[in-house]
């Protein structure tokens, strides 16, 4: 089996094997579900070398994961809890099958799912590690591959996740979506997936400056709240249409030599258009309800520039607009960052320079490699090469990847 279907596998139904299995075994069996798990993918790979690759590997996998279920239970059920709403189903061989069976239906693993996710984003843990819990339960990430996208080692992230896990073992079950705290659980929830997105497509990972699988997860995550009616709110269609309109340049963030493309030089024939329409639809959708979230500004700043045939045909004023508008709502200086590239644009470099060097707390912008490379692409504009070589050298020492890396030090060769 090729190691790459192995992987796209292991990711797309890892998270759903979890869940149904959590439902039937209970959260504070979490450790025994990824077993299971684990367990029906070893067979996988052992079985497929010799038999071939089944017409439906998903379905393949959930019967093992199944059957594995179903002998865990008869074996254990008189020295082990598992579920507390399932126990007396689980005690009769009459209702046993039929209780497995039902935990494995498309329905129920979706708002299993969807009850998980929730669950992740408790608010007695810190924020790194709800969206560390998403992608490791969730999503099939194992925590080297999560240490590698946040920059931290992988001893700090397996502490991370295991600590958050006991967090989650503690509870009595899932998240109940009728719960009163579902509004703000909704918000963490959305912030994570957030999170995951903007880490994939602009992240700090040590394996590249664009990680498009966890933009993926973050989408096939973000769907799942879509297709929930709890869920489905315009601040979840707003989130999705950013998702949808930003992932339709993931082909031109980098050039064929795996570098970094700057905006201004994207090759907008490379933009997936069909993801430009769905992500528009879904702003669209976003429009119905009375509240204008930071999600709804976002996104309507990535449909403008989704919309413009060329970097000059783009409505700068419009942006700038939009990001006033966000610097009200969710002020910070990443945020005042991309206001000033835009004034930049609209005004000329002289007004985007006065811009940058007005943020306030630029502290938190001194080890961020883009407010550098901000400045020296407006100072390269206006003529000055010598200041601005000096400022991407400055980024490129603060650069998070080789990708970032190169990047900056071509914008220095081109100054000389």
């Amino acid at each position: 089996m090729k190691p790459e279907l192995s992987e796209h596998l292991f990711r797309r139904e890892s998270g759903r094997l979890v869940a149904a299995l959590t439902r039937i075994f209970g959260v504070h069996n979490l450790a025994l579900a990824e077993d299971v798990v684990q367990d029906a993918f070893c067979r996988a790979l052992e079985v497929w070398k010799v038999r071939g690759i089944p017409d439906n590997p998903g379905a393949w996998l959930m019967a093992v994961a199944k059957h594995r279920a179903l002998d865990i239970v008869r074996r254990e059920r008189t020295a082990r809890t598992f579920a507390p709403e399932l126990t007396r189903v689980l005690e009769s061989e009459w209702t046993l099958a039929p209780a497995v069976e039902e935990a494995f239906a498309g329905s129920t693993i979706r708002d299993e799912q969807l009850r998980m996710m929730f669950s992740c984003c408790d608010p007695r843990l810190p924020e790194e590690a709800q969206v560390a819990l998403v992608l490791n339960i969730l999503c099939g990430f194992g925590a080297g591959e999560i240490a590698s996208a946040f920059l931290v080692s992988r001893a700090a992230m397996e502490k991370r996740i295991t600590r958050g896990k006991k967090t989650l073992a503690a509870s009595a079950r899932l998240f109940d979506l009728a719960d009163a705290e579902f509004a703000p659980r909704l918000s963490a929830v959305r912030r994570a997936l957030y999170l995951l997105f903007n880490e994939g497509y602009h992240g700090a990972s040590a394996q590249g400056a664009v990680r498009t699988e966890l933009c993926t997860e973050a989408i096939r995550l973000t769907l799942l709240l879509i297709e929930a009616s709890q869920t489905a709110s315009p601040e979840t269609f707003a989130l999705a249409a950013l998702m949808y309109l930003n992932a339709a340049k993931l082909p031109a963030r980098l050039d064929t030599a795996g570098d970094l493309n700057p905006l201004v030089e994207h090759d907008r024939a490379r933009w997936d258009t069909r993801l430009v329409q769905q992500g528009l639809e879904l702003l669209d959708r976003s429009a119905s309800g009375d509240v204008i979230s930071a999600f709804h500004v976002e996104a309507a700043i990535a449909a403008v520039h989704a919309t413009a045939q060329s970097i000059d045909e783009t409505d700068w004023n419009t942006i700038v607009g939009l990001y006033d508008r966000l610097m009200t709502i969710a002020p910070s200086p990443i945020v005042a960052l991309n206001r000033a590239i835009a004034i930049g644009q609209r005004d000329g470099p002289d007004a985007g320079i006065d811009a940058l060097r007005a943020i306030g707390d630029l502290e938190r912008l001194r080890s961020y490699p883009f407010y550098p490379a901000a400045l020296g692409e407006l100072e390269r504009r206006r003529g000055n090469l010598g200041a601005a070589s000096g400022h991407f050298a400055t980024a490129a020492a603060l650069a998070r990847n080789d990708a970032e890396r190169r990047f900056l030090e071509k914008r220095i060769r081109d100054c000389a």
